[in-house]
């Protein structure tokens, strides 16, 4: 029978941690805590928003924490007795002060095939980089970045298509499954963790809102493609088509033009438009926009 009898303290904040937490309650698991990002403000009216984590959170009744910094949880976590700690993209390092409090230490899923992509945007490098097969890794955190040994890690092949959404999602199920099978194991220390190979160790850098425009005269037309998929809902791909500056959300790579958004790019190859939005804000397809915008 699967232990679900460990008082778990969850700490989450991006949506990719919804699909964790999720998993978590409905496998029977005792949720102590929630521990998120405190909400922000958002949008053009700036309103407050709550991590999706919280508001799940809140719906089962379970305490959620949402400190400036860590030192603040340390009574709560130590009021719980030795708690299990589960983090998935949580959005801070967390200290090994912190880690020290929770048993075994502070279990994390990361969605990349470690010691490949420590770092903030591994699932964009993945599809960047054109990488024919990703995945997940359960590790037992530590106060370096996504350095600590491995419990277990799961391949997920990639086809060349996927956008970032498609991919956060596919991973999150892939991650959440493969959390849930070996947490019983990791809680009775049955299951060891295993060091990092840190000879293959490489990093992924945080995505800034700089990185939205695309300079054609430095990348290939599949670079550039790449990138759209890779950065759609942030930070975007900006180009300059017909004088008005667009987010493009869909395009293809063509040895040749047809149409006048078709840009060339650094190979002499052709990023080929296939969707958009406009400065209006209108999402639509490229013919769309060559009606409403061609002089």
């Amino acid at each position: 029978m699967m232990n679900t009898s460990a008082t778990i303290v969850f700490f989450g904040t991006e949506d990719f941690s919804l699909t964790a937490l999720t998993g978590l309650i409905e496998a029977g698991y005792t949720i102590g805590a929630v521990v998120t990002k405190p909400d922000s403000k958002k949008g053009r009216g700036q309103q407050l928003v709550s991590p999706q984590v919280k508001v799940l959170a809140t719906k089962y009744n379970i305490p959620v924490l949402q400190p400036r910094t860590l030192d603040e949880i340390i009574p709560d976590i130590k009021a719980l007795g030795a708690p299990t700690g589960v983090l998935v993209s949580y959005g801070k390092i967390i200290p090994q002060s912190i880690i020290d409090l929770f048993t075994p230490g502070i279990i994390n899923l990361h969605p990349s095939l470690l010691p490949k992509y420590r770092g903030p945007s591994p699932i964009e490098s993945a599809i960047k980089n054109g990488d024919a097969v990703t995945g997940v890794t359960i590790m037992q955190l530590s106060a370096k970045m996504d350095a600590g040994p491995i419990y277990a890690a799961k391949e997920h092949a990639l086809f060349g298509t996927e956008t970032r959404p498609e991919l956060y999602h596919a991973l999150a199920d892939v991650g959440t499954n493969l959390l849930l099978e070996n947490l019983p194991a990791i809680i009775d220390g049955t299951l060891k963790a295993e060091p990092q190979d840190e000879s293959a160790t490489s990093y992924c850098q945080l995505l800034q809102k700089s990185d939205a425009h695309l300079d054609l005269t430095s990348m290939s037309a599949q670079q550039a493609e790449r990138i759209i998929r890779a950065h759609i809902g942030f930070p975007k791909s900006k180009l300059t088509l017909l004088n008005q500056v667009v987010i493009v959300t869909k395009a293809h790579t063509a040895p040749q033009p047809k149409t006048p958004l078709d840009s060339v790019c650094r190979d002499g190859a052709y990023l080929c438009i296939d969707e958009l939005t406009a400065p209006s804000g209108r999402h639509m397809d490229a013919d769309a926009f060559l009606r409403g915008y061609a002089a």
